[in-house]
């Protein structure tokens, strides 16, 4: 069988993630199996597994690789030192001949879909042992957004490579018992949404606070949805009733919160990638969807969740031109399927000083408010 050096979207599925990873795995799902469902995906493709390997053999990178660990363990070496050493020897090795040719045809492929010369991509990391039951390697590894031009996007690629070899995912690996060697890069490629000139957020198919199986809830803020997918903008909240979703004449929009969402990120204009700004009083002030939009995400939530047979986290995107709502990206939800079945209660005993304020995170209590 000869080697394939990339896969678009639509060839793949969750039964691929020794492939491309269980990130474009899920795109491959969502693209081949649920968007004729009306499910709206953005179109890409894959670099794969294999040729990630081939990268690291015709660079002559693997026993330099071992090399910086062995240091590392013996402690010669910082984590900190390795880290940046073997990511400097995989973004400094040159892509096989085919691969890059592979990557410019997908590349030019996608641009003419999309009616350009040179369309704005997403370029993210993808492992291959991400998004398994057992682990979470999401977030790991290296996203680069509005990437513009061929060179550049397989500059972007060459980065991702080298991202598997982030200091958080070196101990990972290790502390979870993953061997090094084991785990491949996938890269994928995916036309940008134009939430910069509307929004993008977040939602899951549970309440991940509770674990109560029956809510969808959905996080929204202005710009593109990196600064909702790290937790640093104080976005949006909705939560609706998944068992009266498709109810004639319901619309089971069960809570809305507005956030300040004091800051959004756009384009950088000109192929320089993104750039943080804040918004202004009247972005604010009014919610970035409206219910029908919200209700629409919820049926896609459940439908995806449906489809999975798990629940899901699922990042989304609104684009501002074409006024049209569209899913990124689709994995199972990790916090309430790991947790074990113990029900604890918190209670605050005393007041202080107020230390910060923002969305809450974790289980315990910190506040009361009466």
């Amino acid at each position: 069988m000869s080697l394939r050096h990339m896969i678009d979207f639509e060839e793949l599925g969750r039964k691929d993630i020794a492939t491309v990873g269980g990130k474009n795995a899920s795109l491959g799902e969502l693209c081949s199996v649920l968007r004729p469902y009306g499910i709206n995906v953005p179109g890409g493709f894959a670099t794969t597994s294999q040729a990630f390997r081939l990268h690291m053999v015709e660079n002559s990178l693997v026993g330099p690789v071992e090399h910086a660990l062995e240091a590392y363990h013996n402690g010669d070496k910082t984590l900190a030192e390795t880290g940046a050493a073997i990511r400097a020897l995989i973004a400094g090795g040159r892509f096989p001949i085919a691969t890059e040719e592979a990557i410019r045809h997908a590349y030019r492929k996608l641009s003419r879909e999309a009616g350009k010369d040179s369309v704005a991509v997403a370029v993210r990391s993808s492992a291959t042992a991400e998004d398994l039951p057992e682990a979470s390697f999401a977030g790991q590894q290296e996203t680069y957004l509005s990437i513009v031009g061929a060179d550049a996007v397989i500059d972007a690629c060459r980065q991702c490579y080298a991202s598997l070899f982030t200091d958080r995912a070196i101990v990972y690996r290790e502390t979870h018992g993953f061997a090094h060697e084991a785990v491949a890069l996938s890269v994928g490629v995916q036309r940008m949404i134009r939430s910069d000139l509307a929004g993008a957020g977040v939602m899951f198919s549970i309440d991940t606070e509770t674990g109560f199986p029956d809510v969808v809830l959905i996080d929204a803020a202005w710009g593109l949805g990196e600064l909702v997918v790290q937790g640093s903008v104080d976005p949006d909240s909705y939560q609706v009733f998944k068992p009266l979703l498709g109810r004639h004449g319901l619309r089971p929009v069960i809570a809305q919160e507005i956030g300040a969402k004091k800051r959004k990120l756009v384009y950088g204009g000109g192929g320089a990638g993104v750039q943080e700004v804040p918004t202004d009083p009247e972005e604010q002030a009014i919610a970035v969807l409206e219910e029908s939009e919200i209700l629409c995400l919820a049926d896609w939530a459940v439908r995806i969740e449906r489809h999975y047979g798990c629940a899901m986290d699922i990042e989304w995107a609104k684009d501002g031109l074409d006024g049209k709502l569209y899913v990124l990206q689709a994995r199972p939800e990790t916090v309430q399927q790991r947790r074990e079945g113990i029900e604890r209660t918190y209670r605050v005993s005393r007041s202080g000083p107020v230390l910060a304020e923002g969305a809450a995170i974790g289980q315990a209590a910190v506040t009361t408010r009466w």
